[in-house]
C-alpha cells in the first residue's frame, strides 16, 4: 500500500488539454494502486452512476485486450449501435483511452469531459483515505462522457487485473477473457490461476463469459466464478474459434467460427496468429451481446477490414521497414516473434528495446532472442523506465555482447538500429528486406510513434 499523499485542493476548471493533463498527471500514478473500489464507487455515485445508462462489454487477460476492444466497437458500430470505448494505457495521447462512435476524443471534448466530473474530484478525496487516482479520474471521465453522449453500448478495457480495478463499478453484460499470463506479479500473484483470481471479478450474475484458450487450471478458476454469480461461460476451440488463417499482404484472412455462424473470408489488417484469435473471440463477445441471431456475413466483413489497433505490428515506416510492438511482457513478445516469422519476410531483424523497472526484462529478451540478430538498448522519458544500461547488463547474457548496443536516447537509438538494418540487408544472402523492431513497452512505442510520424509528415 501506498503511502498517503496530500489530498488536492478543489480543482477550478480547466481551459486547455494542457491543463487537465496537469491536473490529472498531479494525482496519483497508475504504478501506485490502493486496491479498493470505494472512491471509484464513491465518484460515480456522486456523479449520479452514469456506467448504468448503457449496456457494456468488460474486457480483462494479460495480453490482446485493446485490440480485441477495438474490434468489439468496430463491430458494434457496423450493427448501427453508437458506442463508447475506454482503453489504457494510451500509445501517444491521453485523449486516446476515451472514445466515441470510434474516434478518440478531440482536445476540446476531453476539456469537457475533465470538467463535467473535476468540481466533484475534492469531495471524495476529502471522504476517503486516499485520494481519486489518475486512473480513477479518467474512468469516471469515461463514464459520465458516454452517458452525456448518449451511448447504447460501453466496450471497457481494464487497467489492471479485474475484481477491484476502478473500470470495475460497470456490471457488463459480456465479461470477455483474454489469455492470462504473468504480469503485474507485484500487484496481481506470481501464477496464471492466482491472477486470474483477480481477473475473474469482472464476471457479474447472469452475464456472459466470453474467454479465450486458457491454461486448465485458469480455466477452472473461470468456471467457478461463472457458477458462482450464475454466469454462462463461452470457449475458445469449443464453442467458437478460428477455422482457417492465411498470410495476406496487409494483414491477414480468417475464416471464424461464431457462436451462431461460420464466416469466411474475412479479411483482417492486423498481423500474427494472436490477433486472429483475438478476431474471433471480439466476434464471439458481439454474437453474445446481441443475442441469438447470427450476424450478417457481409457486415463482419466490412467492420473487420475496418480494424486498427496502433502500436500493435504496426509498420509505421518503409526503406527500412520500422515495425512498432508494444509487447511489454513474455506472453506478448513470444505472439510478436511468432507473427514476425509468420507474417512477413525480413533480414536481419535489429531490435529497439526499452522496458519498464518493474517487468520481467530477461524473459521478454528471452522470447525475442531467436528473432533479433542485433538489440539496441534504449529508455523512454518516463521515470518508471529501465535504465538503457541496465537494460544492456541483461540483454548481454541472453544475446551476447557482440549482438548488444546501448544508446540511451530513443531517437538516436532507432537510427542506430536502421543503419544496422540496412547494412546487414545488403550482406544477407535472402531477398528479404532489412527491418526494425521497436517493441518493450507502450511508452516506448508510443514515444517512437511519435518520432517518426512527424519525420514522415
Amino acid at each position: 500500500m501506498s503511502e498517503t499523499p496530500d489530498v488536492p485542493d478543489a480543482p477550478r476548471l480547466a481551459e486547455s488539454f494542457e491543463e487537465v493533463e496537469d491536473a490529472l498527471l498531479s494525482r496519483w500514478p497508475e504504478s501506485r494502486l490502493e486496491p479498493s473500489l470505494d472512491r471509484i464507487r464513491a465518484f460515480t455515485e456522486i456523479l449520479g452512476d452514469p456506467q448504468t445508462s448503457y449496456r457494456s462489454v468488460h474486457l480483462t487477460g494479460t495480453n490482446g485486450k485493446t485490440s480485441t476492444a477495438r474490434m468489439i466497437d468496430t463491430l458494434l458500430r457496423a450493427l448501427d449501435l453508437r458506442t463508447g470505448r475506454f482503453t489504457s494505457p494510451h500509445v501517444e495521447r491521453m485523449t486516446e483511452r476515451i472514445s466515441i462512435d470510434g474516434e478518440h476524443l478531440d482536445d476540446e471534448a476531453f476539456v469537457r469531459a475533465f470538467n463535467d466530473v473535476a468540481p466533484y474530484t475534492h469531495l471524495v478525496d476529502a471522504d476517503q483515505p486516499h485520494p481519486l487516482s489518475f486512473f480513477e479520474t479518467v474512468v469516471a471521465m469515461a463514464y459520465a462522457a458516454f452517458a452525456d453522449a448518449p451511448v447504447d453500448v460501453a466496450v471497457v478495457e481494464v487497467g489492471m487485473g479485474g475484481a477491484w480495478d476502478a473500470t470495475n463499478v460497470i456490471d457488463a453484460d459480456v465479461a470477455v477473457l483474454l489469455p492470462i499470463a504473468v504480469d503485474h506479479s507485484r500487484y496481481l500473484g506470481d501464477t496464471p490461476a492466482s491472477i486470474a483470481q483477480e481477473k475473474v471479478g469482472i464476471i457479474k450474475p447472469g452475464s456472459v463469459v466470453v474467454s479465450a484458450t486458457q491454461e486448465p487450471d485458469v480455466a477452472a478458476v473461470i468456471a467457478e466464478r461463472a457458477a458462482e454469480v450464475g454466469a454462462s461461460v463461452l470457449r475458445e476451440g469449443t464453442d467458437f474459434g478460428v477455422a482457417a488463417r492465411s498470410a495476406a499482404v496487409g494483414g491477414q484472412v480468417v475464416s471464424l467460427q461464431g457462436i451462431r455462424a461460420r464466416y469466411d473470408d474475412v479479411f483482417i489488417p492486423l498481423f500474427g496468429a494472436h490477433q486472429a484469435q483475438n478476431a474471433a473471440v471480439a466476434l464471439a463477445a458481439v454474437e453474445a451481446f446481441g443475442g441469438d441471431q447470427a450476424l450478417d456475413d457481409d457486415i463482419v466483413r466490412a467492420a473487420f477490414a475496418e480494424v486498427s489497433s496502433p502500436g500493435r505490428l504496426e509498420v509505421i515506416r518503409r526503406s527500412p521497414t520500422v515495425i512498432l510492438d508494444a509487447a511489454h511482457n513474455p506472453h506478448g513478445a513470444e505472439a510478436t516473434a511468432a507473427a514476425l516469422e509468420d507474417s512477413f519476410q525480413l533480414d536481419p531483424i535489429i531490435g529497439v528495446v526499452g522496458v519498464m523497472n518493474d517487468k520481467d526484462a530477461e524473459a521478454l529478451l528471452a522470447a525475442f532472442e531467436p528473432h533479433l540478430d542485433h538489440v539496441v538498448c534504449t529508455q523512454s522519458s518516463t521515470e518508471r523506465a529501465l535504465a538503457a544500461a541496465d537494460l544492456a547488463k541483461i540483454a548481454v547474457e541472453v544475446f551476447g555482447e557482440d549482438r548488444v548496443t546501448v544508446e540511451p536516447r530513443l531517437a538516436e537509438a532507432i537510427e542506430q538500429a536502421a543503419t544496422l538494418a540496412e547494412a546487414g540487408e545488403v550482406l544477407s544472402s535472402s531477398l528479404s528486406s532489412g527491418a526494425v523492431l521497436v517493441t518493450g513497452s507502450v511508452v516506448t512505442v508510443g514515444e517512437a510513434r511519435a518520432l517518426l510520424k512527424g519525420r514522415s509528415a
